[in-house]
């Protein structure tokens, strides 16, 4: 096992130390709407190196959004665009939430939220809709990678039991929803024709496995591939520290906290579980 893990940390890591191009600045029409007009909203482009036309992937932030404290783009949106740019593959990171005035929504309640997933959705269809008007993008191969709070988003617009997911003029052909809550598309009912990974952490007590593995379960359509890893918390793709989160009012315990942090296991074996679905779908080089 402990050789496996190290073959497999060798070849993860050599990928995710690809440098990812030149960041664009990039603004791009929401199909939602303030007061008439679509919301505008605000990402950043990395183009892949290649010749031929390549796969693109939306990158849907968590509700802290896409931004470090320093209001750089954060080490995770970096490191995926670095990753995916590295295996040929076009990547647009999409702010949902500074556009519409916010810097985070992890501390406010559920019901509270005026950026909600119906919103979120909506950025999702209008960022696919901007990147098939792109040269140099396959518009038969596009896709949705995102994290917590953009995993739902994922789910959100790939759930066909949703009118705007239905009557979208572009569909994601492929998508990816890291540690998504998926209580509330559980309880509509999913039923899906995207290719979709789930890939939920046993040990997480902000955004349980145990309603996306039941979604898995009973999707109607494509039913999606889902992984869990054994004593992984949210956000276990990655290396911060484990810490509980006190301003956090949701979880399966509200008002006592969640349990936020990386996995070193998890977080190697979600890059390769990602690079293998990739790769089954056509997508990487």
């Amino acid at each position: 096992m402990r050789r496996a893990l190290s073959s497999m940390a060798l070849a993860v890591a050599a990928l995710g130390g690809t440098e990812a191009l030149a960041q664009v600045d990039v603004t791009l029409p929401s199909l939602d709407k303030s007061d008439g007009s679509p919301v505008m909203l605000t990402g950043q482009w990395f183009a892949a190196k290649t010749s031929a036309n390549a796969p693109a992937v939306v990158l849907l932030h968590g509700c802290g959004g896409a931004y470090d404290a320093r209001g750089q783009l954060s080490e995770r949106m970096r490191d995926y665009a670095a990753l995916l740019n590295g295996v040929g593959v076009h990547t647009l990171v999409v702010d949902s939430l500074n556009p519409r005035g916010q810097k985070q929504i992890c501390t406010q309640k559920f019901g509270t939220r005026s950026i909600t997933q119906a919103k979120r959705r909506l950025d999702a269809l209008g960022a696919l809709q901007w990147l098939a008007t792109q040269p140099q993008v396959d518009v038969r191969r596009l896709g949705l990678i995102g994290w917590s709070n953009g995993g739902s988003t994922v789910l959100a617009t790939t759930n066909l039991r949703n009118d705007e997911a239905t009557g979208a003029a572009i569909k994601p052909a492929f998508a990816v929803a890291f540690y998504p809550g998926c209580a509330a598309d559980l309880k509509r009912g999913y039923r899906t024709d995207t290719k979709l990974l789930l890939m939920v952490g046993e040990a997480d007590d902000w955004t349980p496995a145990a309603p996306c593995r039941q979604l898995a379960e009973q999707a109607a359509g494509i039913k999606p591939q889902f992984d869990s890893y054994a004593g992984a918390y949210h956000g276990f793709d990655s290396t911060a520290p484990l810490r509980v989160r006190k301003d956090v009012p949701n979880g399966i315990n509200p008002g006592q906290g969640v349990t936020v942090g990386g996995n070193p296991e998890a977080l190697l074996r979600s890059r390769e579980r990602l690079l293998k679905f990739l790769a089954e779908q056509g997508i990487s080089h």
